[in-house]
């Protein structure tokens, strides 16, 4: 009898339970793909901010100069104080050494540029553009080509070579933006470095200090500057999770439990921490602008995403309640034979929570789907790459369309289970 209730139910009353499956799988698929946008979303958000610049820094421990490069400030070694070029390898050999998406040293130095015939003081860069490095087993690309992807290149890039190879062609630099004005300087031009000649490859743009400046490979840089193997600091781009009051702890003071779930954790503070004991020499820190620009971009898409699930679940709850208030209406004279028939409070509420039940997992199921298409859609567009829907939202999804159908019913329900037999029957109400 329960069954045939049930199903003659949805019979009759067709379109109120299509409105309300269709509010509750528009719901549940804006709430799907907010909750798989938000948990797929961390990892992409910090390979976009890390194009705008790295998040540590390593200089020699002697180093007390500020010095800005690609508008990051950064600290060159004082006379004598340098990071050995030959050390940089050690960057990839550290627990987290698959998170470190890149590196570029620097070296600079006041030399004399040859220009219009007259000497001219000029501030020169050395640093890797994009340089193969072998750590081990492992040989990838690194430089500033991938760790400042707004460095803007009017031209070509130089090539990572010391241009000193018997029948090589001469060195490239790259001229920065400011000081090609000031000089005149023309892509294809040969100038005279220091010692070295060298020829114009492109014009650079950035913003930076750079910008009034010579950029050019490290080891041509070495050479003029006659700092053979030196580099005078190390920006590095690495993958890590936003800071929060536990990445701020003083691992030296935490039981080894606490202090190794803190090493094993991907913060920028710990990696650096495993960057100085790869480079005992040197003082690495974190440039927290770019770390807490990440943490408040997350926490901020994240509310956002938070707050358009709840609107969408709200809404949902709203139209169900709304299509259940008019089902009971439509169905008071059912309730009152049911009750008159015997039935108590509970058979009654029973039956429409089932149909509500029903609907939710059908509702909830197309919502899936159809969130997971969306959020497939918001990957593209916004990133540029799929989003990894888990089946655990599944379950997450189906629980809160339940709980969207019973809280839209739960007042319709009650005001059910209060119908008098009698009144209803003599269409009194």
């Amino acid at each position: 009898m329960f069954a045939r209730l049930l199903f003659e139910s949805f019979r009759r009353q067709l379109r109120r339970k299509a409105f309300a499956l269709v509010a509750i799988a528009l719901g549940m698929s804006i709430s799907t793909a907010m909750i798989a946008v938000a948990t797929d979303i961390g990892d992409k958000i910090r390979k976009e901010l890390g194009a705008y610049g790295a998040n540590i820094l390593i200089t020699p421990i002697e180093d007390n100069m500020n010095v800005e490069v690609g508008g990051t400030s950064i600290k060159p070694a004082t006379s004598g104080a340098s990071i050995q070029e030959s050390q940089l390898p050690a960057i990839k050999t550290i627990f987290w050494r698959h998170n470190i998406l890149g590196f570029a040293p620097f070296l600079s130095g006041q030399t004399t540029l040859l220009a219009g015939g007259q000497p001219v003081s000029v501030e020169l860069i050395g640093t890797y553009f994009s340089k193969p490095v072998q750590t081990g087993d492992e040989k990838f690309v690194t430089g500033v080509r991938s760790i400042n992807k707004f460095w803007k290149v009017d031209g070509t890039w130089p090539p990572d070579k010391p241009g000193d190879e018997p029948d090589s062609v001469a060195a490239e630099v790259l001229a920065g933006i400011s000081l090609a004005h000031r000089l005149n300087l023309k892509i294809g031009d040969t100038v005279a470095i220091g010692s070295e000649k060298a020829r114009i490859s492109g014009v650079l743009s950035t913003g930076g200090q750079e910008d009034d400046a010579l950029i050019a490979p490290l080891p041509l840089a070495q050479r003029i500057l006659e700092r053979p193997g030196a580099a005078g600091s190390v920006l590095i781009s690495a993958l890590t999770k936003p800071e929060d009051a536990f990445a701020r702890q003083n691992p030296n003071t935490m039981p080894p439990a606490t202090r190794e779930r803190w090493y094993c954790s991907p913060y920028a503070n710990s990696i650096a921490f495993q960057l100085r004991e790869a480079f005992p020499n040197a003082r690495v820190e974190q440039i927290r602008q770019v770390e807490q620009n990440q943490g408040k971009v997350l926490s901020r898409i994240s509310g956002l995403m938070l707050l358009l699930a709840i609107a969408a679940i709200a809404a949902s709850v709203l139209a169900v309640s709304a299509i259940m208030a008019a089902t009971i209406i439509e169905r008071r004279q059912e309730v009152g034979l049911m009750k008159s028939l015997g039935a108590g409070n509970g058979p009654v509420a029973l039956l429409f929570l089932t149909e509500a039940g029903l609907l939710a997992v059908v509702g909830g199921g197309i919502g899936f789907f159809l969130g997971a298409f969306l959020a497939q859609q918001i990957g593209q567009n916004v990133f540029g790459s799929s989003i990894n829907v888990h089946p655990v939202v599944l379950a997450i999804v189906i629980f809160s369309a339940l709980l969207v159908a019973f809280a839209g019913s739960i007042t319709a329900i009650r005001k059910a289970m209060h119908f008098d037999p009698a009144v209803v029957l003599r269409g009194d109400a």
